[in-house]
């Protein structure tokens, strides 16, 4: 390649990565509700069928393993395919069945139909997921925990814009309209955006500017950083903190119930609940982008010390005060702002570690973390009808967050520093 190329080529990359990123972006948005709104259906689904609580949270459980632990298949084929092509027909099937698992939900007449939407939904979503997270540290090795950071926070901000008008079709519809025409709209959108989507071409990258943070020059491949005590210790760290968020995620709702808060107005005629969703939401997803900055600027290890600690706290702070409306809305927006952005610092850390090359599929194996955790999920529900309430959940929670506070400090970044020494 010529130097005007070259120039040529690294004057384009500005425009071109953003508008990559921002295309990621809103596919995430697009794909928040699986997850983020699903509280809001629980009750209701529990009302028109007359199932248990924690038969539905089995769906719940059912999607997040599938939407993790599918995704190092579709890293491999979207890597296999190809920089221009991978991504567009991994997302583009993936749009497809976003809409088609929540359609099933719609008509869901027995928990073995919500399953298998929970199964199709979940497969759809980790495959946007994984592929616009690869393109986000493939295009910014400059700033990969912003990157990371915000596109992340699509899918954890995302959901805010649709709390209230899922309400609103579920208390005029019924929660199956929701389920359909929410469905069909993201999915289809998704599907449109998917063609918009590529990696860096080789070479495409010259004159990025150099990061802060240490990154390995080598790309390991997916067999040997599974033989990383490093990639192990990520993974135990992953499922520690992601099993208390996805607790809170998923049973925030309940959870407002039990407190009786979730129906008292706090604001402008909007319930306690209807407030916090919305908040929640937007401090999860401003929280990636957040952490991911900082630890662009100081390090993994240490923002990870600061974001874990503080969630914690966080989660001690709801279990013993959040029975007062706005302590609820206060203490759960800060759980959610200490937790989300494992989904920009773990993808850092992971790709600073072991390389770009064969990052989506290398990023799709440490998200399985996310799947394992789930399964917790419904345990949380058996700890509070054994322990008769929930302050025992979030004082487990909160060990659980500290725990990996000492793991960030006093493990991780030495072993870190050793592997990463010896390349």
């Amino acid at each position: 390649m010529t130097t005007a190329a070259i120039d040529s080529r690294s004057h384009a990359i500005p425009a071109t990565r953003w508008t990559q990123l921002i295309c990621c972006i809103l596919c995430m948005i697009l794909i928040a509700n699986l997850q983020y709104g699903w509280t809001l259906f629980v009750n209701p689904i529990s009302k028109a069928h007359g199932w248990s609580i924690a038969s539905i949270q089995v769906a719940f459980s059912i999607f997040i393993a599938l939407e993790t632990w599918l995704t190092p298949i579709h890293g491999w084929i979207v890597d296999s395919l190809g920089g221009r092509r991978g991504a567009k027909l991994v997302v583009a099937v993936g749009g497809i069945l976003v809409a088609l698992g929540w359609i099933i939900n719609a008509y869901a007449e027995s928990l073995a139909m919500l399953y298998l939407g929970a199964v199709v939904g979940g497969t759809g979503g980790g495959a946007v997921y994984a592929t616009c997270v690869g393109l986000a540290v493939k295009w910014f090795p400059d700033r990969r925990g912003l990157a990371v950071g915000l596109t992340a926070a699509g899918y954890g901000a995302g959901a805010a814009l649709t709390v209230v008008p899922i309400r609103a079709v579920i208390d005029a519809a019924g929660y199956e309209a929701a389920f359909f025409w929410f469905g069909l709209v993201q999915g289809g959108i998704v599907f449109v955006l998917a063609w918009f989507l590529r990696a860096p071409d080789p070479g495409e990258m010259v004159g990025v500017a150099a990061p802060r943070v240490m990154q390995t020059a080598r790309s390991y491949t997916p067999r040997q950083v599974l033989g990383t005590p490093v990639f192990w210790l990520l993974y135990i760290m992953f499922i520690l903190v992601s099993a208390s968020g996805l607790m809170a995620t998923a049973q925030i709702a309940p959870i407002a119930k039990d407190f009786n808060v979730g129906d008292v107005v706090v604001l402008f005629g909007a319930s306690a609940l209807s407030v916090a969703l919305i908040v929640d939401n937007i401090c999860n997803g401003g929280a990636r982008p957040l952490f991911g900055w900082i630890s662009d600027q100081i390090g993994r290890e240490y923002t990870m010390a600061i974001a874990f600690g503080l969630g914690g706290v966080a989660y001690w702070l709801l279990g013993t005060l959040g029975h007062a409306p706005w302590a609820f809305i206060v203490f759960a927006a800060l759980i959610f702002l200490t937790w989300g952005e494992i989904f920009s610092l773990f993808p850092s850390t992971c790709t600073d570690t072991f390389g770009t090359k064969f990052a989506t599929v290398n990023l799709s194996l440490l998200y399985t973390a996310k799947g394992a955790s789930a399964f917790l999920v419904p345990v949380a529900n058996l700890i509070k009808s054994a322990s008769g309430g929930w302050h025992l959940v979030f004082v487990l929670t909160a060990i659980m967050n500290f725990v990996v506070v000492g793991l960030a400090l006093f493990v991780l970044k030495p072993l870190r520093l050793r592997f990463m020494g010896n390349d």
